[in-house]
């Protein structure tokens, strides 16, 4: 078969699909020009960190939830203190909150370094992976490695260690930083604009795949600026709600194929995540990241799932300039030693939630005499399978004329712009294609 001879017959059987918080497959079963099957199976064993909560004491519980993911463990963590703080009605202090916030961009640029370089740049490259993108263009690699320094020194600063934070504590912050270890987080966040800028430039180059679906965008829109913690449910197909009320929206359900949960909203699916955010709260964005979105040619409407990691990128811009400016703001008004918010209560049910890297992650807690009796958690990757698999329905077509090796490639590049939960794998799927 050449190149560019149409597949009328395509199997695709993939065990596994590596780091989506366990195992999964992908079968795509084509006959005759007609999609017959098309799934995206998750075949692990539910990791039950729901029923290690409960029988915690409420002091304990964001360090336990911080070990649900590596790479995401202050969203976590710090999803799992809202809550907790909102069951006991806790507050914290505003110092708190931008310390929080700080370690927020922190992690959302290591994540979104990660998949950027790592696992996503050496598909525009044609390499397999990001130990022959190094031998290939060394530069590149040199510069996410030393952004990634970057932002885990963030995390480390502020959350006391990079990944699973201790600093992080119900009420506020167990440990505040000096003026000094932020002033020299500032000055390193200015000179790394150069490499943020070249991040923006090897994306202005890369042949993003030209495809569109359009579904429904959810997440969380605080009261101003483009946050990451707290804030309301917004739907792109229109509706706000509290968060106490994200049962009416997150509707989760089983699927025969699959041992993780589906959700769905009023469509059959929807997207969380950075194009999602984009979406709601493009008009948020800090002015550098706005002119990044216009420089990567990515609009307020865009539905090309391709380009979520483009919405990263423009994220990425995005959390180095709040950072700096939130960093200026804490050395001008003086860090101030203080104690941890107290609970005002020691029973009550709280809803917190946060814009994970990969989407808007939700915990919510019952606490009774300071003990979790019960727990729920939404992780954004089960949020996003059922999105997974319509863009994969509706490619597949697409990319039948393109010949095997670049219909794998796009079947690859679909499934892995999603980021879903990797923490290392840069090829991430082994496809084979059979006869039927």
């Amino acid at each position: 078969m050449t190149a560019t001879q149409t597949l009328s017959d395509l199997r695709v059987d993939l065990h596994y699909l590596t780091r989506v918080e366990g195992h999964g497959n992908i079968v795509v079963d084509v006959k005759q020009g007609v999609l017959e099957r098309c799934e995206l199976t998750i075949v692990e064993a539910p990791r039950f960190f729901e029923a290690m909560l409960v029988g915690m004491p409420y002091t304990q519980a964001s360090h336990l939830a911080s070990r649900i993911c590596g790479i995401c463990s202050v969203s976590h963590s710090t999803a799992s203190l809202r809550a907790t703080e909102k069951a006991l009605g806790v507050e914290i202090s505003p110092q708190a909150q931008m310390l929080r916030r700080l370690a927020f961009h922190g992690e959302m640029l290591d994540s979104h370094v990660l998949h950027a370089y790592l696992l996503v740049a050496p598909d525009f490259f044609n390499e397999a992976s990001a130990i022959a993108l190094a031998g290939k263009k060394p530069e590149v690699v040199v510069r996410a490695l030393r952004m990634k320094r970057l932002a885990g020194d963030l995390c480390t600063v502020l959350a006391g260690r990079h990944t699973h934070p201790v600093a992080l504590a119900v009420g506020g912050m167990r440990h505040i930083p000096t003026a000094a270890e932020l002033a020299d987080l500032r000055r390193r966040l200015v000179e790394g604009r150069a490499d943020v800028e070249a991040t923006l430039d090897l994306y202005r180059s890369s042949p993003f795949p030209d495809f569109a679906r359009e579904t429904e965008y959810l997440a969380l829109r605080p009261s101003e600026g483009y946050g990451f913690i707290d804030g309301d449910i917004v739907s792109s197909d229109g509706g706000r709600w509290p968060l106490e009320r994200y049962p009416e929206v997150v509707r989760e359900h089983l699927v025969p194929h699959s041992t993780a949960k589906h959700a769905r909203h009023d469509r059959p699916s929807y997207m969380v995540g950075a194009l999602a955010r984009f979406r709601v709260n493009h008009d948020r964005l800090h002015p550098r990241a706005q002119a990044a979105a216009d420089a990567l040619g990515l609009k307020p409407d865009c539905a090309n799932p391709y380009l979520i990691t483009a919405a990263q990128v423009v994220e990425i811009v995005h959390c180095v300039e709040e950072a700096i400016e939130v960093i200026q703001m804490l050395l001008d008004q003086g860090l101030q030693p203080e104690p941890l918010g107290r609970p005002t209560r020691t029973s009550g049910e709280g809803v917190g939630a946060v814009e994970a890297p990969r989407g808007v992650l939700y915990h919510h807690y019952l606490i009774e005499d300071g003990v979790v009796r019960r727990a729920n958690c939404i992780i954004p990757t089960n949020q996003n399978l059922a999105n997974i698999e319509a863009d994969l329905r509706a490619v597949v077509p697409q990319i039948l004329p393109l010949g095997q090796a670049a219909a794998t490639q796009r079947l690859e590049m679909l499934v892995r712009a999603y980021d879903p939960c990797i923490s290392c794998a840069t090829h991430m799927l082994k496809v084979e294609f059979r006869d039927s």
